[in-house]
């Protein structure tokens, strides 16, 4: 440990620290029109310093001494909002962008002070954002964005190490991702194919500006998913002059590049690349993992009204095999090994016409696969040789009436390319089955989709009601409609009473479709939702909220060969042999599974504000339940009873940060193992996983100098060394049951030059 902290202590001594300042600059515009709001007061929380905004919502305010602060945003009719966490570091600008709601609630002789929360417009209830600073911070986070989702209320860990989204007891697939209004289906290197999943986000955080995260309850624009949405709006590129930053931290390292690229369009680039192959292979591992991840953005000011943005991602991953040895050998044949390419890009068009705004994108998702199992021989198992591609040119508006009437509406058109080559040599599964198979298949489709959303506050109540429809002609039901309704009553300034009542449809995924001919017959998945919730604001920057939700699932698809299987439970983790390929769809399947999740949910949260400590604490306690064809209601494979988080910081000066999180949860469903490594489907999910928990903590140091800084961090996951839990597995070759080999305490350095 010392010579850990003796990293975080020593970077160039001999060089002065200076105490520069810096400048917080932004853009406050209509939560709901986007258009710039003009002569909002903006001031530093805690201070005199301020400004207002001018006729295009810009203000800047300089001269700031570095650290973090606190903004507040007020206007003539709108209802005044704390923008927090805006870390001024003095070598670029601190921009932000402020989103003021129109006031609706007077109550006489009660003053609305200004608040550290906001709700989304169209998202009333189950929706969780969190900030660039908030996500980076979050001890054994990684800095991932999806990582920082564990900490909410509801969602599931399934492994240790792994990103794979449980919400509310639905499957790894039922996850939708949007990364400046583009869809896409997995934003995870070596990621699960038809699934959320995967060991490490490939998005860099950097280039973040905001995440909105949805549990449930999602209003009529979003669809084709039942249980999340996860939206990502990445920033602009400083305009003023080039700048970066140099990064290695606890996988890989990277260089970020951003600038102007004329007069008010900038640019913003990022590279980077995993050092665990240099790791894995010097610890003498048999498999190395290696990837590349790249993330381009363009932003282009057409006109007043007018903005062009233009991205590209790319991940491209790669599993290296070494096979020298017997020991090695038999571990890699319990492997499987998942190369990868993904492929990112997209053009989107905003124009503002005063009462609201267009935008149109046109992207294109390209993802290729190439999975392969071979046994200790290195005779091949199981071979998936496929790609996805799906181009999208979407539509949306969003319209304010008279009388305050909020429209919003949008169609979607979705091209799908897909091609296969599937092989599995005749397998016995630990439950008696024998699988095999051999696929090769090229094909197209087609998504449409159109929804329209109507959203009106009526004295202290909003309502938001909407429909949407789905179309795919590869599926036996090709078009659903799914009604949607939600409202948020307003009992007084400081406490809401919320619903949401919904139904939402999914198509099976791609590789479900393709990998036995009988599954081109399946129906979408049906889910009907009801959630019913409360949220207290306790003062401006702590808010308590509970929520309980009830799911029924309805036409999932089931397996006729292996009738205790419901694809529900499959999706997660690494797959392959262990869990009989079942994640691909190699089995018939037909849509005869139900089930169903509810649960309760506890939510704190302490913004960082004038007191400088921040935290979250969430308590939920959830059941999901799946029947396959045998018409057992059995838990479902991710069924985790209770989840405990509680974490927080505490910022000392603008050079100290110290943060920490605590986990708790109870353990999954198993199925026990008799003799010789035979499983009974009887016996399928009655055996749980003992608890789980960890505490991690962190420490930040920042570091100024004249014209660059210096970042620093010690990242101590698991901090007190317990030994994970997780399913057990049978080895083959000691003919015994064993545990999987988790690792405990695990000390990240990262170490960032900005400049």
């Amino acid at each position: 440990m010392r010579t850990i902290a003796a990293l975080l202590l020593f970077p160039l001594f001999a060089m002065a620290q200076s105490s520069p300042t810096g400048v917080i600059r932004g853009k406050v515009i209509s939560a709901t029109t986007e258009e710039p709001v003009f002569g909002v007061n903006v001031v530093v929380v805690g201070t005199t310093r301020g400004a207002s905004t001018d006729v295009e919502g810009g203000f800047t305010i300089a001269n700031l001494p570095t650290g973090t602060y606190a903004v507040r945003a007020s206007g003539v009719g709108y209802t005044a909002i704390i923008e927090t966490d805006i870390v001024v570091n003095g070598i670029r600008p601190a921009d932000v962008v402020i989103r003021l709601a129109e006031s609706e609630l007077t109550v006489e002789g009660v003053q609305v002070t200004a608040s550290y929360f906001q709700k989304l417009p169209d998202k009333p209830v189950s929706t969780l954002t969190q900030s660039n600073e908030e996500i980076r911070r979050l001890p054994g986070g990684l800095e991932d964005v999806v990582r920082a989702i564990s900490i909410l209320p509801g969602v599931a860990q399934v492994q240790g190490g792994r990103n794979d989204l449980i919400v509310r007891g639905g499957a790894p697939s039922e996850n939708l991702f949007i990364i400046d209004n583009i869809e896409v289906p997995n934003i995870n290197h070596f990621g699960t194919q038809g699934a959320s999943g995967g060991p490490l986000s490939y998005i860099n955080l950097d280039y973040v500006r905001e995440t909105s995260f949805s549990t449930g309850g999602f209003g009529s624009r979003y669809g084709d998913k039942l249980s999340s949405v996860l939206t990502i709006n990445l920033r602009d590129g400083r305009d003023d002059q080039l700048g970066g930053k140099a990064t290695i931290s606890a996988s890989q390292f990277g260089l970020n590049l951003e600038g102007p690229i004329s007069q008010g369009n900038t640019f913003l680039f990022s590279a980077r690349r995993s050092y665990l192959d240099f790791i894995f292979k010097a610890a003498g591992f048999g498999f190395v993992p290696e990837y590349w991840d790249f993330l381009t953005k363009a932003q282009f000011r057409l006109g007043p009204k007018d903005e062009l943005r233009i991205i590209g991602v790319a991940a491209l991953d790669n599993v290296r095999f070494f096979n020298d040895t017997e020991d090695q050998r038999f571990d890699n044949s319990r492997v499987l090994g998942s190369n990868q390419n993904q492929l990112v890009g997209g053009v989107t068009w905003k124009h503002l016409f005063g009462s609201g705004f267009t935008s149109v994108t046109v992207s294109r998702v390209d993802v290729s696969f190439d999975f392969l199992q071979s046994d200790s021989l290195l005779q091949p198992i199981f071979r998936n040789d496929s790609r996805e591609v799906e181009t999208t040119v979407r539509g949306d508006v969003v319209w304010l009436l008279p009388g305050k009437l909020e429209l919003t509406g949008g169609i979607a058109s979705k091209t799908i390319a897909f091609r296969s080559d599937l092989s599995l040599r005749p397998f016995g599964t630990n439950f008696g089955q024998v699988l095999s198979l051999s696929s090769s298949l090229r094909t197209g489709g087609w998504k449409g989709s159109a929804y329209a959303q109507a959203a009106k506050t009526f004295g202290a109540t909003r309502i938001i009601a909407g429909v949407r429809g789905d179309y795919f002609d590869l599926i036996e039901s090709p078009m659903v409609f799914a009604p949607r309704l939600s409202l948020s009553h307003a009992v007084n300034p400081v406490l809401n009473l919320n619903a949401s009542v919904g139904r939402y449809y999914q198509a099976p995924s791609y590789i479900w479709l393709v990998s036995n001919p009988q599954n081109r017959s399946l129906d979408p998945i049906r889910a009907d939702q009801v959630v019913l919730g409360t949220d207290l604001q306790l003062r401006p920057d702590t808010k308590v909220s509970l929520e309980v939700y009830r799911k029924w699932y309805d036409d999932y698809p089931a397996s006729t060969s292996r009738t205790y299987l419901v694809m529900a439970n499959t999706g997660a983790g690494f797959g392959g042999s262990e869990d009989g390929y079942a994640a691909f769809g190699v089995d018939p399947l037909v849509n005869g599974g139900d089930g169903n999740a509810q649960g309760i949910e506890l939510l704190v949260q302490k913004k960082l504000s004038e007191v400088p400590c921040y935290g979250t604490v969430s308590v939920s306690y959830n059941v999901s339940e799946f029947r396959a064809l045998d018409g057992v209601l059995r838990p479902s494979s991710w069924d985790q009873r209770w989840i405990v988080n509680v974490g927080g910081g505490y910022v000392f000066d603008d050079h100290w940060e110290v943060s920490t999180k605590f986990r708790l949860s109870t353990g999954r469903p198993y199925t026990p193992f008799g003799p010789g490594g035979v499983q009974d489907p009887a016996q399928y999910n009655t055996l749980r996983v003992g608890t789980n928990h960890s505490l991690d903590v962190r420490v930040d140091r920042r570091w100024k100098f004249d014209r660059w800084n210096l970042v620093t961090y010690i990242d101590i996951q698991n901090i007190y060394n317990r030994q994970p839990l997780d399913v057990p597995r049978f080895s083959e070759r000691t003919g015994s049951v064993e545990t999987n080999d988790s690792i405990g305490l695990l000390p990240t350095i990262g170490i960032s030059a900005e400049f």
